[in-house]
């Protein structure tokens, strides 16, 4: 079974966006339910071309309703949210057998995640990108706070990763920051585009593991280009039980960067 809920889509037209989300999601029309969002507005200062914003809900199973086919109202109590702690994310958490009381108690939408695709979503809008968001959570903080990872896939989406994804990461800290003014609490996101922090930290590691083999072999300190905290931790992370080298960060932001020295006999 698919276990996305809710998807939101930005395209020039709304039979665009149901046609993408319905290919997105894997599912045919009689499946989801339809909410336009925005019907079409231009972009920042009313420039560019016009873009409708739709949300597909993927309708419950017959039996997951007990007959009630109506979407939620709004007045209805939203649902607790699942403890990413005790459970998978909830985009991953596998329906419970029938008969067991986790059935009722596990909820069809989360707020917060609802939330935060809005969010994300009416900023790709006004930047006038068209694209495809998701939210999971993913791993809980030392301090017991959610990570949410926003996955935005679409066509032409390089420059919202920008030089050294240093645009990425504004985005990034800018979403978070009106997510959490919402809430009222402090929200982490992780946005990613088009699997890009992945294939980077893929890169990254592989490029520790070669200098750490040129300083094991040389015996000299290696320095890397400059990096954002986050590249910098990878390297870090990569490197720390490797039993020939080191690693220390050295410079100022911008420019801080991370050096591989020999460990010391």
């Amino acid at each position: 079974m698919n276990q996305k809920t809710t998807l939101e889509i930005i395209a020039p037209t709304v039979e665009e966006a149901i046609t993408q989300g319905l290919a997105e999601l894997g599912l045919s029309a009689d499946a989801v339910s339809v909410e336009v969002l925005d019907a079409g507005t231009k972009g920042f200062f009313g420039l560019g071309k016009t873009q409708v914003r739709v949300r597909l809900t993927v309708n419950p199973a017959p039996g997951e309703m007990n007959a009630q086919t109506e979407p939620v109202p709004a007045s209805t109590p939203e649902p607790e949210r699942v403890d990413a702690s005790e459970s998978q994310s909830p985009s991953a958490v596998q329906p419970a057998e029938p008969g067991s009381s986790d059935a009722e108690s596990q909820p069809e939408h989360d707020a917060l995640l609802d939330r935060t695709e809005s969010v994300v979503s009416k900023m790709l809008h006004l930047l006038n990108l068209q694209a495809q968001v998701s939210a999971h959570y993913g791993s809980t903080e030392r301090d017991g706070r959610h990570n949410i990872h926003v996955d935005i896939r679409g066509n032409d989406l390089s420059v919202l990763i920008g030089r050294r994804s240093e645009t990425l990461s504004a985005f990034q800290y800018i979403a978070s920051l009106i997510v959490g003014k919402e809430e009222q609490q402090f929200v982490q996101l992780t946005v990613d585009v088009e699997g890009y922090r992945d294939r980077r930290e893929k890169q990254l590691i592989q490029m520790a593991m070669r200098m750490a083999d040129q300083v094991t072999k040389s015996g000299r300190r290696q320095t890397l280009e400059p990096m954002p905290s986050a590249e910098r931790r990878i390297i870090h992370i990569a490197l720390r039980d490797h039993p020939a080298v080191k690693t220390e960060s050295t410079g100022e932001e911008p420019y801080r960067k991370v050096m591989i020295l020999p460990k010391e006999d």
